[in-house]
């Protein structure tokens, strides 16, 4: 039998019946509880959603120059791409760097680094997200620092960080400490933030990477959420009001060519989140209810035969995103299965956002979709599946804690136990493998990989780092070091290393490491120290 991507059978045509027991209720209108329909009440009929494209390779000067094309081309938003030392929280000349320094993203190690990336880009009138997760409060803090010395208060600046480590510890692997540690620094940039950059979001909790890795959409919900629930829950214990950081918090999705089932998700997943916050943690105002979020095409889906297809995929995956409500998006390129993408192939990715947004209709309804008999019935089906793994998960948390007491809650120890266990990396790979075999089998039919093969293929020029990137960047980095004051970099890593001994909040003291000039790595190595680095279990 016929199945979507979650596993679900479908029937070739739907009709009333196939919706006779929905409650309208549970559906609503754009902009109202339980949001199924989107957060807003206009959504893309006033301004559409901010284009973002992610960019960010080499040198911090080679990425500012890319940043300024895409402000030209009318890209609304800038999404900050890091090197693999950066998300390590290494510095670019430690041995663990070598090869990798500006490989898969710009490489950052101190404030000067961030001074020349965003050099001439007024930061209060952009928004900016970086996908950083284990060291993205160093981050956002440089960025920061850097504002203010373009005279931008910090109450102006907006933009995201992923600050998103569980899912590291489920999927991807860019994880530095141990899991409480984690969250204590997420929840201890939620206190900051409340405070100091209240336009900022502190987290875009995601389900891209697991989905890249091979979760089905509902699967791809259930584990997003339910590390939303740990995030939620780790910041009430630590004393935050849940009204006051939740409005801030963002989710970031995949996007896949199954148009329908994607925009089906998206729906079941604000319906979900409305429902947590307000009746587990009684979040009263409207905005902490709302599942904002940000949505980038499939990479795992990029083809490297016949690769202009991709430009097809990408289109495809853009306008499910739009159809379902995204408040951000961002397009992959064509060439992005095989490099960073080219000027020329990232201006086409952007150019698809604008001729959806411009010339298909679309953006003129909210939730153009509404009401459609399949849409409305596979949204219900996958809200009820996601619903079957959260009790999976608290299944696990039971079995962690046989007592029934749960101190930091039963997602988030099922969560935890999850982890230790390998339980989610196993799921997800069972789902990669039946993918996998489903496209070698035929049942997954995938044009130009196993139908329609017979096409001429056309090289393409990619984009490639040069190895000069990374002596440049140790070389630098030495200059900085020689130059600045010492004693004052000692003596800030001397007192945020005696702090993290403490639950004090590490924010502030991060920042003025940052103002003396310590390097990114420094400062991890500090935290390092003092709470060690996790492994991962076999």
């Amino acid at each position: 039998m016929a199945t979507t991507e979650s596993g679900l059978p479908f029937a070739p045509l739907y009709d009333a019946d196939s919706v006779a027991g929905l409650d309208p209720a549970r559906i609503g209108a754009p902009g109202a509880y339980p949001f199924t329909r989107g957060v807003y009440p206009t959504m893309y009929t006033g301004r559409p959603w901010t284009m973002r494209q992610y960019a960010g390779f080499g040198t911090a000067a080679e990425s500012n120059a890319r940043y300024h094309q895409l402000i030209g081309a009318g890209t609304t938003g800038l999404s900050v791409a890091f090197d693999l030392p950066t998300q390590m929280g290494y510095d670019s000349d430690h041995p663990l760097a070598h090869g990798e320094v500006g490989k898969v993203g710009v490489a950052i190690d101190s404030i000067e680094d961030m001074r020349v990336l965003f050099d001439g880009i007024p930061l209060d009138r952009v928004s900016t997200s970086m996908t950083i997760n284990a060291p993205a409060s160093i981050l956002l803090l440089l960025y920061q620092l850097v504002a203010e010395e373009q005279g931008v208060a910090g109450h102006q600046l907006t933009g995201t960080i992923q600050n998103d480590v569980l899912k590291e510890y489920i999927a991807r692997g860019t994880y530095i400490y141990p899991p409480a540690q984690s969250l204590r620094m997420i929840t201890d940039i939620f206190r900051y933030c409340g405070t100091e950059l209240p336009r900022w979001n502190t987290i875009s909790i995601s389900g891209y990477h697991m989905a890249e890795a091979g979760a089905t959409p509902a699967q791809e919900i259930a584990f997003t959420l339910a590390n939303g629930i740990a995030y939620v829950r780790a910041a009430i214990e630590a004393g935050q009001d849940v009204d006051a950081f939740a409005p801030r918090l963002a989710f970031f999705f995949v996007s896949r060519t199954s148009l329908l089932e994607e925009v089906a998700k998206f729906r079941a997943a604000r319906r979900i989140w409305a429902s947590v916050m307000s009746q587990e943690f009684g979040a009263r105002n409207p905005k902490s209810l709302m599942l904002r979020f940000h949505t980038q095409t499939a990479g795992v889906s990029l083809t490297a035969a016949q690769p202009d297809n991709n430009i097809v995929r990408t289109a495809v995956e853009a306008l499910a995103a739009v159809l379902g409500g995204t408040n951000s998006l961002h397009t992959n390129a064509l060439d992005e299965v095989l490099a960073l993408p080219s000027d020329k192939a990232a201006q086409v990715a952007l150019r698809t956002q604008q001729v959806i947004a411009e010339e298909t209709g679309v953006a003129n309804v909210a939730d153009p979709l509404g009401g459609s008999w399949y849409v409305e019935a596979l949204t219900d089906r996958i809200e009820a599946q996601a619903e079957e793994i959260f009790a999976r998960i608290r299944a696990l948390g039971a079995r962690r804690h046989p007592d029934g007491q749960h101190p930091i809650g039963p997602i988030t120890s099922g969560l935890l136990a999850g982890v230790e266990s390998g339980w989610f990396t196993g799921h997800i790979a069972d789902a990669a493998f039946e993918h996998q075999r489903a496209v070698e089998d035929g049942r997954k039919r995938i044009v130009g990989v196993n139908v329609h093969t017979e096409a001429i293929e056309t090289p393409l020029e990619i984009l490639r780092i040069s190895h000069e990137v990374e002596r440049a960047q140790v070389a630098a980095l030495a200059d900085r070091r020689a130059a600045r004051d010492a004693a004052a970099v000692d003596k800030a890593l001397a007192v945020l290393g005696e702090a993290a001994r403490t639950d004090a909040n590490l924010v502030p003291l991060l920042i003025e490491a940052a103002r003396a000039e310590a390097t990114l790595g420094e400062m991890c190595d500090v935290l390092r120290a003092e709470w060690g680095v996790y492994r991962e279990p076999v």
